[in-house]
């Protein structure tokens, strides 16, 4: 990729470094499992365009979880645990990148919230004006 407009992001102890295009979207998810990966009421992230995603260093230290029931591959470092990114499980095409993994300001901010049915009864969704979706965005 090598290009100015490309941002870099990487984990915790720096050992997994990538660079990708700039994400033109960005949003919330409120599922269980997003509630469980991060200890949070939701999982912030950017959609990741298909292909613009380049190792800088680190790949062989990503680790993915797949989930028995289907959905995405969740991806973090296994050195320090800090999760990366979210892959499609066949074809390992990253789909979105956790918000906390980029080393700047993304440049995009979060205009939806999804899987709002299961938000955490501890920590009520903002009246932010976001786009909302009971389930997934996708439908």
């Amino acid at each position: 990729m090598g290009t100015d407009a490309a941002l870099t992001a990487g984990c915790l102890c720096r050992a997994v470094r990538f660079e990708l295009s700039p994400p033109t979207r960005a949003g919330y998810c409120h599922c269980t499992r997003c509630q469980r990966r991060t200890g949070t009421s939701s999982s912030a992230q950017a959609d990741a365009d298909d292909g613009s995603i380049a190792f800088l260093q680190g790949e062989e230290l990503v680790q993915g979880w797949c989930p028995p029931d289907g959905g995405m591959e969740k991806c973090f470092c296994r050195e320090c645990g800090a999760h990366l990114f979210s892959r499609h499980p066949e074809s390992k095409a990253i789909k979105s990148v956790r918000m906390s993994a980029f080393d700047g300001d993304p440049g995009v901010r979060p205009s939806y919230r999804q899987f709002v049915a299961y938000a955490a009864p501890w920590e009520p969704i903002p009246d932010d004006g976001l786009e909302r979706f009971e389930e997934s965005r996708w439908g």
